[in-house]
């Protein structure tokens, strides 16, 4: 655990002297939601204000941004040789790749913070409780857990940190194909059974019902399933690909 967050600060110290994907990351968010409330909000009928609509999916978009930059730090450790450094101190994989996924939650929480306090100044009023906000909180972090840990594993699996930017372009665009912006039902008939039953579509709609103080039923666990099974998977498969790579 002690070398998990040396990793960790690690990670952070990286990022803060990376300040043009920092920016990034935390800028495209808040371009969108602005985007989609002032551009297109007026144009979509969703039953409710579009910004307490749109909230949930963009919160998501700030993961899929954020993963990009960790597919691309850990591939610009194993590109620049300093993994075989930290080897030879003795530390493990498990330690490395632990550092950059909780440095990517933390920098994932800090744009979604960013995003709130921005749709709080343009009309997002939540009537959540606190035990839903909560729940709300626990739902996103396992979220931006299980996408974290999936960056990691695709930083493991390509070769450069270009590629790494390409396969998480595929991650990012996942929240467009679901309620995030526009109701699943609205969709052509060939993309609404996609739409409606992949795993960003389900995180949204629990997300949302808790926000909005509204009954999610089993949604919420459908939606924690869906990023326990991402959470496993990835993590398995960046130690199976670390010991690959390093081997």
């Amino acid at each position: 655990m002690s070398d998990a967050l040396i990793m960790t600060g690690r990670s952070l110290r990286l990022s803060r002297r990376n300040i043009d994907a920092l920016i990034t990351s935390m800028a495209l968010p808040v371009m969108i939601l602005l985007i989609f409330v002032y551009f297109f909000g007026g144009a979509i009928n969703t039953g409710t204000q579009y910004v307490t609509y749109v909230v949930p999916g963009v919160l998501l978009l700030c993961a899929g941004f954020g993963s990009a930059t960790t597919a691309m730090a850990v591939t610009e450790d194993l590109k620049g040789g300093i993994i075989d450094r930290f080897r030879s101190l003795d530390i493990g994989g498990a330690p490395i790749l632990t550092g950059h996924v909780l440095a990517s939650a933390a920098r994932n929480l800090l744009a979604t913070a960013l995003v709130l306090c921005l749709a709080f100044a343009i009309g997002f009023r939540p009537s959540a409780t606190l035990s839903g906000w909560l729940a709300a909180t626990a739902v996103l972090l396992a979220y931006i857990l299980a996408l974290s840990w999936f960056s990691a594993a695709i930083g493991l699996f390509v070769r450069s940190p270009e590629a790494a930017g390409g396969y998480t372009f595929f991650v990012s665009f996942l929240p467009y194909p679901s309620s995030a912006f526009v109701p699943t039902d609205t969709m052509p008939g060939w993309l609404q059974g996609f739409a409606a039953h992949q795993p960003v579509t389900k995180v949204i709609e629990a997300l949302r019902g808790l926000l909005l103080g509204q009954p999610v039923g089993a949604t919420a666990w459908v939606a924690l399933a869906w990023c326990a099974g991402i959470l496993a998977v990835s993590a398995g498969a960046s130690g199976f690909l670390f010991r690959r790579r390093t081997s």
